[in-house]
C-alpha cells in the first residue's frame, strides 16, 4: 500500500535527501584517477555520521557498505573495493541516508577525467531522461506515464532500458510501493496523488538492455560489457506537481558546472 506523507514528513525527508546530496557533492571533489572506491566509501560514511545521520545502505538487506559504486559496465549495486579508478572510467555512486526516521536515496554517474564521446552522450541522455520522467509525475497521472516518457525518449537513441531494476516509493522504508519502472504504457498502474514520494532512477545501457549478476550476490552489469549510466532523484508530489527533495547542485558546485535543469521542480511549496 502506498504511504502518503504529510508536508511535515516531506520536510523531514528533504533533510535526509539533502544530506545525500551534500555527500555526493563532497565526493565529487574526490573522484579522480587513482582513487579507490573503498576510500570514497569511508569518506561518505564519516560525512553522513558527522551530519547526525546514519548510512542508509550499510546493513540494509545485509549490504556491506555505505555506497553502491558501479564503474563502467556495472549498472548498480557495485561493492566498494581497493581497485583504483582510471582515466576514462565512469562511476555511478548511489547513496542512502536515514535521519529522523526517513530515508533519502539518490545517485549520480561521474566522469573520471576525459571519457569517450559515446559515453558522455550516454550520461547526458540518461540524466535528461530523469527530468523527463519527473515531468510525468503529476496529479492524476499514473506510474506507466513516467516509464513511457523515459522509454520513449531513450528509444530515440537506441539505448537499452534496464527492465529488471526500477525506481520505488520512499519513506520510513528504503523501498516502498509503488515500483517505478523506466518503461511502460500511458495510463497504466497506480494513480499519483498529493503526498506521494518516489525515487525515479533511469538505468540506461549503451546498447543491450540485458544484464547479468556477479557472483558476489550484489553487483549487476551489462550483458555486453558496454557502459551503463544511472541517475536518481527523490521527488514529492505537492499541489499536483513534482517537487525535488534531492539536488545535484552540490555536485555542480564542486565540478564548476552551471545548470538550470532543476529550476522547474523547485517552485511548488
Amino acid at each position: 500500500m502506498v504511504k502518503i506523507k504529510s508536508l511535515e514528513e516531506i520536510e523531514l525527508m528533504r533533510e535526509s535527501a539533502q544530506i545525500v546530496s551534500k555527500t555526493l557533492g563532497m565526493l565529487a571533489k574526490e573522484i579522480k584517477p587513482g582513487v579507490t572506491t573503498i576510500h570514497l566509501d569511508q569518506l561518505a560514511e564519516s560525512f553522513i555520521r558527522d551530519h547526525r545521520a546514519e548510512p542508509g545502505f550499510l546493513g540494509l538487506y545485509d549490504f556491506p557498505n555505505t555506497l553502491c559504486v558501479s564503474p563502467n559496465e556495472q549498472v548498480v549495486h557495485g561493492i566498494p573495493n581497493d581497485q583504483p579508478l582510471l582515466e576514462g572510467d565512469i562511476l555511478s555512486v548511489d547513496c542512502g541516508v536515514l535521519k529522523n526516521g526517513f530515508y533519502g536515496d539518490h545517485a549520480y554517474t561521474f566522469e573520471i577525467g576525459e571519457v569517450t564521446e559515446a559515453t558522455k552522450k550516454l550520461l547526458e541522455v540518461t540524466k535528461k531522461s530523469l527530468y523527463i520522467g519527473m515531468e510525468a509525475f503529476s496529479y492524476g497521472n499514473r506510474v506507466g506515464d513516467i516509464g513511457h516518457a523515459i522509454q520513449t525518449y531513450i528509444k530515440s537513441f537506441d539505448y537499452g532500458v534496464v527492465r529488471e531494476l526500477v525506481g520505488h516509493g520512499l519513506g520510513k522504508s528504503m523501498h516502498e510501493p509503488p515500483e517505478i519502472p523506466n518503461y511502460g504504457k500511458r495510463g497504466r498502474g497506480k494513480k499519483f496523488i498529493n503526498g506521494m514520494v518516489i525515487a525515479i532512477e533511469p538505468m540506461i545501457n549503451l546498447d543491450t538492455k540485458n544484464i547479468r549478476h556477479f557472483s558476489d550476490g550484489w553487483t549487476i552489469k551489462t550483458a555486453d560489457n558496454l557502459p551503463s549510466a544511472h541517475f536518481e532523484h527523490n521527488v514529492a508530489l505537492i499541489n499536483g506537481k513534482p517537487q525535488l527533495l534531492s539536488t545535484f547542485d552540490y555536485i555542480y558546485e564542486a565540478l564548476g558546472i552551471k545548470s538550470d535543469e532543476e529550476i522547474p521542480f523547485k517552485s511548488y511549496l
